[in-house]
This record gives C-alpha cells, sequence and structure tokens, in this order.
C-alpha cells in the first residue's frame, strides 16, 4: 500500500504519527541523499550520520513542519547540513578526493551516477565539476546528482528557470572542452 503513496500523502501520514510512512520516504530517498552528502563531504560515512539525522528530524519535527515538496525538502536539507558539516570541518568544498569507491556502495540502476562506468573517468569528471565557479558547480550537481528538473532548481535557489538554463548550458559546455581538452593531452603522451 505505501509504494503506491506519493511524497505529499507519506507526510501526511507522518504527521499522523505513522512510523511507516517515514521508513518508506527512507527507503525512497536514502541512497540518493548519501550520494549528494558523499560528494560534498567526501567522507561516506559522514554522509549516512547526515541522511540519518536528516530523517530523525523530519520524524521530531512532523507535527510543525509545513513541508510542500518532500524531495526539495530533503535535498536542500542534506546539501546544507554537508556543507555545515564540512565549514565544521574546515574542509574545502573544491577538493574531491576519492569518492568513487564510497559512492559505488549505493548506486543502483536508477541513478545519474552509473553514467559514469569507470572510476578513473568518475574520479575525472568530479575535479572538473570542482572547477567550475560555485554556482555553476551547485546547478549542475542538482541538475546530475540531485536529479532535480530546471524549474526545482530555480525554485530552490530562487533564480529564474531561464538562468538555469543558461548555466547549465554554459558548465556542460565548459565541461565537454575540458574533457576534450584532457582527452587530447592523455593521447598525445
Amino acid at each position: 500500500m505505501y509504494l503506491q503513496l506519493s511524497d505529499e500523502e507519506l507526510t501526511e501520514l507522518l504527521k499522523a504519527d505513522d512510523h511507516l510512512a517515514l521508513e518508506h520516504l527512507f527507503n525512497r530517498y536514502y541512497k540518493t541523499l548519501c550520494q549528494v552528502s558523499a560528494v560534498y563531504t567526501k567522507d561516506f560515512e559522514m554522509a549516512e550520520e547526515i541522511v540519518a539525522s536528516l530523517f530523525m528530524k523530519l520524524w521530531d519535527g512532523r507535527y510543525d513542519a509545513n513541508v510542500q515538496n518532500v524531495k526539495n525538502y530533503l535535498s536542500v536539507s542534506v546539501r546544507n547540513a554537508s556543507l555545515n558539516c564540512i565549514q565544521k570541518k574546515k574542509a574545502p568544498v573544491d577538493l574531491i578526493e576519492d569518492t568513487a569507491q564510497q559512492l559505488s556502495k549505493v548506486q543502483d540502476q536508477n541513478t545519474p551516477l552509473n553514467i559514469i562506468t569507470s572510476r578513473e573517468s568518475y574520479n575525472r569528471i568530479l575535479k572538473l565539476i570542482d572547477t567550475l565557479p560555485p554556482s555553476q558547480r551547485e546547478v549542475v550537481l542538482m541538475s546530475h546528482v540531485d536529479d532535480f528538473d530546471k524549474h526545482e532548481i530555480a525554485q530552490t535557489l530562487n533564480i529564474s528557470v531561464r538562468t538555469v538554463e543558461t548555466t547549465l548550458y554554459q558548465s556542460v559546455k565548459k565541461l565537454r572542452a575540458m574533457l576534450r581538452d584532457s582527452y587530447n593531452s592523455a593521447t598525445r603522451n
């Protein structure tokens, strides 16, 4: 029964103290949220703790929360919690080390991360994404890791849909050029 329920219906059941609704939301979003958090924190165990903490907060605040879109709420919350966590650690966001191995623990067929088939190319792409300006990096990660559509990104970042489209276009164009350059330099050596 719960599998057919929408996020909104599960959120309403949460307010009625239905712990199975929380469990189904957890199962629906846990893997993706861990992946997102691990991209920011570069530490899979920390990402799991952040996501678990987020779901505990969701349960504890179920009466007071007025969550309209639970997917947006969870994605923004995990991103913010991850950024806060790395800020406390004083670890720079732009140095992604070896998250491919950790992220492979939670990959499933429906994630955009499965597009990247080899660990080597995955690490290279992550490093290239990290060279983008922060605003472009954030939009790319939300689009290709969080799997947000352009309207959700615009709403979350409080920018226009056109700005999201332009930023994604420029970012992807820049990433393609950087990939082409790195490939050409690797084949020459």
